[in-house]
């Protein structure tokens, strides 16, 4: 009765764990010391994608570029760069796709656009295969 009591526990953490969104890869060497510029890094830092995990953050990503890119947001804010100008640097370094959320702009047509338009395929080709499905 006590093993299975504690193996439900330990299940239990082990989904809390993997279900809890609150997981982060901001080292405690990286934190500023001044809280509102915390915060602000923070919120910069979740809409910067992780060049190398490209569907997380650089909040979420223990990369070694993330680390970095981190450390660099924190360092720009130090400056005294406000969040759009942050984002503007970070954006001519890198490109538009180094946000989250790009911008809906010419160059940026295919990031928006090309989801829909395999959507659309790929609803085609499961169509077409229920018709031919149905003649057999």
């Amino acid at each position: 009765m006590i093993i299975k009591r504690t193996f439900i526990i330990f299940g239990l953490i082990c989904l809390i764990q993997f279900f809890s969104g609150y997981t982060f890869a901001v080292e405690p060497d990286e934190i500023l010391e001044n809280q509102q510029m915390e915060l602000r890094a923070r919120d910069i830092s979740k809409n910067i994608r992780c060049m190398i995990c490209q569907n997380q953050s650089i909040d979420e990503s223990d990369a070694p570029l993330a680390k970095d890119l981190r450390i660099l947001v924190r360092d720009l804010i130090k400056e005294g760069y406000q969040d759009k100008e942050i984002y503007n640097y970070l954006t001519d370094r890198y490109g538009d796709f180094i946000l989250l959320k790009p911008p809906l702009k010419t160059s940026t047509y295919a990031l928006w656009i090309l989801p829909i338009i395999f959507l659309i395929i790929g609803i085609f080709i499961i169509y077409i295969h229920q018709k031919r499905s149905e003649k057999t």
